[in-house]
């Protein structure tokens, strides 16, 4: 059954498109059935992913409002072998149409609840505000992936949207928790970048993924092409960086389900 992981952030141009776009395409180069959820009404998740937001017919609009199964919305990408529920413009009167319907914080949960069991993972572009498309991200998550750059008002957001979580945790949905705090556009050579990291790591410890996301030209050139940094450019560092989040993710996971797992809890001797 697949880990529903929102990536999020209130603030915009700190990566999260970026991430979900190539860590979707990461982890299904690793064999792992992905399906990237686009909640932003500017629809670039999309297009990076190599689909043509003005031409689809359907949109995760349709999923929310009209409640249109995922899986006649859902398109494939092709070469990146993920599936995709697509956004457009469309997606900006959902906010307001969703104001009329009832549980309409839980319209995408209830949607993904029903292909759950076909994927392995499914992450979701939030849009960088908290707004009612945001919730039913988080209404509809496990975790929440934070992706963040190592800058000073980086983490004053990042204390609202974590008191954001919490709430929401407290609430509406139990489940939901902090998966991990991504690094991007990471620059080593700058001293606030290493002081905001060591200060990461002092508040959040393993929460802090080990790996970094760099600045990288090749990450910024892959969408204008419709791809994945690593059908773009493999090699490039950026490509790289999330491969190696791919698999550090899924480390994470099958620790998780050793713990959990039934052996784990019998008494030994």
């Amino acid at each position: 059954m697949a880990r529903i992981i929102a990536i999020a952030n209130q603030k915009g141009g700190v990566g999260k498109t970026t991430t979900c776009v190539n860590l979707a395409a990461s982890l299904a180069a690793m064999k792992k059935r992905v399906l990237l959820v686009d909640l932003d009404p500017q629809g670039n998740a999309t297009m990076g992913s190599g689909i043509n937001k003005h031409e689809v017919e359907r949109s995760v609009y349709d999923v929310l409002v009209h409640r249109a199964p995922v899986s006649l919305v859902a398109c494939h990408t092709g070469e990146s072998n993920f599936d995709i529920l697509p956004s457009n413009s469309d997606l900006t009167a959902a906010e307001v149409e969703l104001l009329e319907i009832d549980n309409r914080e839980r319209r995408l949960r209830a949607a993904l609840g029903e292909v759950r069991e076909q994927y392995d993972f499914i992450l979701i572009d939030c849009p960088p505000s908290l707004n009612m498309l945001t919730l039913n991200a988080l209404v509809a998550a496990d975790g929440v992936i934070i992706a963040m750059q190592c800058e000073y008002f980086a983490l004053e957001g990042l204390s609202a949207l974590i008191d954001t979580i919490q709430h929401i945790g407290q609430t509406v949905n139990a489940s939901l928790q902090v998966e991990g705090i991504l690094r991007t556009m990471y620059d080593p050579r700058n001293s606030l970048t290493n002081e905001v990291s060591n200060q990461l790591h002092e508040h959040f410890g393993d929460k802090v993924y080990r790996t970094v996301v760099p600045r990288n030209v090749r990450l910024a050139e892959a969408p204008s092409y419709g791809q994945p940094a690593m059908y773009y450019d493999r090699y490039s560092r950026g490509s790289k960086a999330y491969m190696a989040l791919a698999g550090e993710m899924i480390r994470r996971e099958e620790k998780l389900a050793v713990a959990h797992s039934p052996e784990q809890a019998l008494p030994t001797g």
